[in-house]
Protein backbone atom coordinates (compact mmCIF):
# COMPACT_ATOMS: atom_id res chain seq x y z
CA UNK A 1 0.00 0.00 0.00
CA UNK A 2 1.47 3.38 -0.94
CA UNK A 3 2.27 5.88 1.78
CA UNK A 4 0.24 9.06 1.58
CA UNK A 5 1.65 12.31 2.81
CA UNK A 6 -0.57 15.03 4.10
CA UNK A 7 0.98 18.21 2.70
CA UNK A 8 -0.68 20.57 5.18
CA UNK A 9 0.08 18.66 8.38
CA UNK A 10 2.99 20.86 9.56
CA UNK A 11 1.00 24.05 8.94
CA UNK A 12 -2.10 22.68 10.71
CA UNK A 13 0.04 21.57 13.64
CA UNK A 14 1.60 25.05 13.92
CA UNK A 15 -1.87 26.68 13.85
CA UNK A 16 -3.07 24.26 16.51
CA UNK A 17 -0.08 25.02 18.76
CA UNK A 18 -0.51 28.77 18.24
CA UNK A 19 -4.21 28.57 19.15
CA UNK A 20 -3.44 26.44 22.19
CA UNK A 21 -0.80 28.90 23.38
CA UNK A 22 -3.15 31.85 22.88
CA UNK A 23 -5.90 30.17 24.88
CA UNK A 24 -3.50 29.26 27.68
CA UNK A 25 -2.11 32.79 28.04
CA UNK A 26 -5.42 34.65 27.84
CA UNK A 27 -7.14 32.27 30.25
CA UNK A 28 -4.42 32.91 32.82
CA UNK A 29 -4.92 36.67 32.55
CA UNK A 30 -8.68 36.29 33.02
CA UNK A 31 -8.24 34.12 36.11
CA UNK A 32 -5.70 36.53 37.59
CA UNK A 33 -8.07 39.46 37.10
CA UNK A 34 -11.05 37.75 38.72
CA UNK A 35 -9.18 36.43 41.71
CA UNK A 36 -7.84 38.32 44.70
CA UNK A 37 -4.13 38.40 43.81
CA UNK A 38 -4.30 42.00 42.60
CA UNK A 39 -5.61 43.22 45.96
CA UNK A 40 -3.85 44.42 49.10
CA UNK A 41 -4.06 42.33 52.28
CA UNK A 42 -5.48 45.08 54.49
CA UNK A 43 -9.11 46.00 55.02
CA UNK A 44 -10.25 49.10 53.08
CA UNK A 45 -13.41 51.19 53.38
CA UNK A 46 -14.80 53.63 50.82
CA UNK A 47 -17.93 55.77 51.14
CA UNK A 48 -18.97 57.29 47.83
CA UNK A 49 -21.85 58.12 45.51
CA UNK A 50 -22.78 55.58 42.84
CA UNK A 51 -22.40 56.91 39.30
CA UNK A 52 -22.89 53.73 37.29
CA UNK A 53 -23.58 50.06 37.94
CA UNK A 54 -22.85 47.31 35.43
CA UNK A 55 -24.16 44.13 37.01
CA UNK A 56 -23.85 40.61 35.66
CA UNK A 57 -21.31 37.90 35.04
CA UNK A 58 -18.50 37.36 35.70
CA UNK A 59 -19.03 40.06 38.39
CA UNK A 60 -20.59 43.49 38.70
CA UNK A 61 -18.59 46.70 38.50
CA UNK A 62 -19.60 49.96 40.16
CA UNK A 63 -18.22 53.36 39.20
CA UNK A 64 -18.15 55.46 42.36
CA UNK A 65 -17.54 59.17 42.96
CA UNK A 66 -15.67 59.83 46.22
CA UNK A 67 -15.50 63.63 46.45
CA UNK A 68 -14.50 63.98 42.80
CA UNK A 69 -12.25 60.93 42.76
CA UNK A 70 -13.48 58.06 40.53
CA UNK A 71 -13.25 54.51 41.87
CA UNK A 72 -14.04 51.17 40.23
CA UNK A 73 -15.47 48.62 42.63
CA UNK A 74 -15.95 44.95 41.80
CA UNK A 75 -18.99 43.42 43.47
CA UNK A 76 -20.24 39.84 43.40
CA UNK A 77 -21.66 37.70 40.68
CA UNK A 78 -25.48 37.96 40.36
CA UNK A 79 -26.03 34.86 42.54
CA UNK A 80 -23.68 36.19 45.25
CA UNK A 81 -25.39 39.61 45.32
CA UNK A 82 -28.77 37.88 45.60
CA UNK A 83 -27.51 35.57 48.36
CA UNK A 84 -26.34 38.66 50.29
CA UNK A 85 -29.83 40.19 49.96
CA UNK A 86 -28.99 42.78 47.31
CA UNK A 87 -31.21 43.59 44.34
CA UNK A 88 -30.31 45.45 41.16
CA UNK A 89 -32.72 48.25 42.19
CA UNK A 90 -30.50 49.01 45.20
CA UNK A 91 -27.74 50.11 42.81
CA UNK A 92 -29.55 53.25 41.64
CA UNK A 93 -27.49 56.16 40.36
CA UNK A 94 -26.81 58.70 43.11
CA UNK A 95 -27.16 56.36 46.10
CA UNK A 96 -24.41 56.59 48.71
CA UNK A 97 -22.71 53.28 49.49
CA UNK A 98 -20.09 52.30 52.00
CA UNK A 99 -17.92 49.55 50.55
CA UNK A 100 -15.66 47.39 52.69
CA UNK A 101 -13.10 45.08 51.13
CA UNK A 102 -9.70 44.96 49.54
CA UNK A 103 -8.20 47.73 47.45
CA UNK A 104 -5.72 47.33 44.64
CA UNK A 105 -2.16 46.66 45.76
CA UNK A 106 -1.14 49.42 43.33
CA UNK A 107 -1.73 52.64 45.32
CA UNK A 108 -2.11 54.64 42.09
CA UNK A 109 -5.04 52.46 40.99
CA UNK A 110 -8.43 53.50 42.42
CA UNK A 111 -10.00 50.07 42.37
CA UNK A 112 -11.27 47.70 45.03
CA UNK A 113 -13.13 44.45 45.47
CA UNK A 114 -16.09 44.72 47.83
CA UNK A 115 -16.59 42.10 50.53
CA UNK A 116 -19.41 44.05 52.19
CA UNK A 117 -21.77 46.77 50.98
CA UNK A 118 -23.52 49.04 53.47
CA UNK A 119 -26.67 50.86 52.34
CA UNK A 120 -28.50 53.11 54.82
CA UNK A 121 -26.71 51.38 57.70
CA UNK A 122 -27.70 47.86 56.59
CA UNK A 123 -24.85 45.42 55.90
CA UNK A 124 -24.86 43.10 52.90
CA UNK A 125 -22.01 40.61 53.10
CA UNK A 126 -20.81 39.33 49.74
CA UNK A 127 -17.83 37.43 51.16
CA UNK A 128 -18.59 36.98 54.88
CA UNK A 129 -15.75 34.47 55.32
CA UNK A 130 -13.25 37.19 54.33
CA UNK A 131 -14.49 39.77 56.84
CA UNK A 132 -12.98 39.98 60.35
CA UNK A 133 -16.47 39.96 61.90
CA UNK A 134 -18.04 37.75 59.23
CA UNK A 135 -19.37 34.22 59.34
CA UNK A 136 -16.86 31.43 58.95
Amino acid sequence: MPTRHLPHTPRLFRHFLTALLLIATTTGVAFAHHGWRWTDDGQFELTARLEKAVLGNPHGVLTMDAEGSKWLVEVGQPWRNEQAGLTDAMFAKGVTLTLVGKRSSDPKEKRMKAERIIIDGKKFDLYPERLPDGKK
